[in-house]
């Protein structure tokens, strides 16, 4: 980024840079008056500047296939962050009659991630100073794990732990697996029961 839209965007922070995007796939920077790349705009996106993408030819707002294509480079890099797991379930949503729920509940978890992760960011920094070199590696994991775990609420028939990448399937305690089994035994007395009755 420029100087210039630098400054531009220091003195304008909610206003989105217009990018549009050419039939030879390349991105052109209104703001700048330059051409740029998909790790421009990832870098804008990690500094926080908000952008719009318009085909140049139809003026259509495709700034949603642009993310994704971000996303899929990012992956591409050796930077996976996306569980198998996870993506084989977003995708089993796309034509479900709850796929209109997915994205808000998507949105919400990784507002509720962020803000959790910068709360911990200034929590040891203010009781660690520089010497504690925060890393979110395990958060990140758990958290995962726990959108995974939410997301096969979703799923009517889900079999427990299938699909399920390894650390959402260690992430269950030991007394939770105990109580389940306390459960079945319970039932299956019932159904013993009931069967004697008749």
């Amino acid at each position: 980024m420029s100087e210039a839209a630098k400054a531009h965007a220091a003195e304008n922070p909610t206003t989105p840079v217009v990018v549009k995007k050419y039939a030879n796939r390349r991105l052109y920077n209104t703001e700048s008056s330059s051409y740029i790349t998909l790790d421009t705009l990832a870098d804008m996106v990690r500094e926080g500047r908000d952008f719009v993408v318009y085909d140049a030819k139809t003026g259509e707002d495709i700034t949603r296939s642009v993310l994704t294509q971000i996303i899929v480079e990012e992956e591409g890099k050796g930077s996976a962050m996306l569980p198998t797991g996870f993506l084989r379930q977003l995708i089993g949503f796309y034509g479900n009659s709850l796929q209109s729920l997915v994205p808000g509940y998507l949105e919400n978890a990784m507002e509720s991630f962020s803000g959790q992760q910068e709360q911990m960011r200034t929590a040891l920094q203010a009781t660690m100073g520089n010497f504690f070199p925060f890393r979110v590696d395990d958060m990140s994991r758990q958290n995962i794990a726990m959108m995974e775990r939410a997301m096969s609420m979703f799923t009517p028939f889900y079999q427990a732990n299938v699909g399920m990448a390894p650390e959402a399937k260690d992430a269950a305690p030991a007394d939770e697996v105990a109580t389940l089994k306390a459960e079945l035994e319970a039932l299956k007395a019932e159904l013993a029961a009931a069967k004697r009755t008749k």
